[in-house]
């Protein structure tokens, strides 16, 4: 049943915004910054690198980084609301990391601190989807539970990958496009149809799971 009290669509659909803007931002800014940077690849860099203290991409991968932080908590609001389970709180800690992992850069001694909002950052966004799965199960849509579990799968085994093994900065991509690709995805119904689970009373269209 219900979890909260009824919530206007239009905010639904404002807070969703952020689950498009946040991860294509962050996206352009990767790919912008890896083209522009000399000598940088996009197979063993990591993306952190094009934020690193004194690179000439800073701040260009910084505001991706911003942008992003500020966004996804958005959309994880947006998210609370029409679907149940801790999938916004993942949300809402990836966006948060994210901040984090701006806050400290690459090269100022603190890359300890950076590697950790990172980690932590890399782990909630492939706990997005993987928390979803259930409440989409419970709302009988089979389509979104498969898309979701092979999203969380991806963005687990890609993230994993860039610890324990060579191409780090293409497996890094790889699990963060999934998990943004997931975000957008589930944004974009939310906008267009303020809610991502069927009615709970089919007779009043604007009740939805939260």
């Amino acid at each position: 049943m219900p979890a909260t009290a009824l919530r206007p669509r239009s905010g639904r659909r404002l807070l969703a915004v952020g689950g498009i803007v946040g991860p294509v931002v962050f996206v352009w800014a990767w790919i912008g910054g890896g083209l522009a940077a000399g000598g940088y690849s996009a197979v063993g860099d990591a993306i952190s690198d094009l934020a690193r203290a004194g690179a000439p991409t800073r701040a260009v991968m910084s505001i991706g980084f911003v942008v992003f932080g500020i966004a996804v908590p958005l959309y994880a609001l947006s998210l609370r609301l029409v679907l149940p389970g801790p999938a916004w709180i993942a949300a809402f800690v990836c966006g948060v990391a994210t901040l984090g992992v701006a806050a400290v850069p690459l090269g100022r001694g603190t890359d300890g601190w950076h590697g950790l909002f990172a980690g932590i950052g890399y782990v909630a966004i492939a706990l997005i989807p993987a928390f979803a799965a259930s409440g989409f199960l419970r709302s009988g849509q089979r389509g979104w539970v498969g898309f979701s579990v092979a999203v969380a799968g991806v963005a687990g085994a890609c993230l994993l990958a860039t610890v324990v093994g060579p191409a780090h900065g293409l497996f890094q991509r790889v699990g963060l496009a999934a998990g943004d690709t997931w975000i957008v995805a589930t944004a974009v119904v939310i906008v267009v149809r303020g809610r991502l689970l069927a009615p709970v009373d089919s007779a009043d269209p604007t009740t939805t799971w939260s």
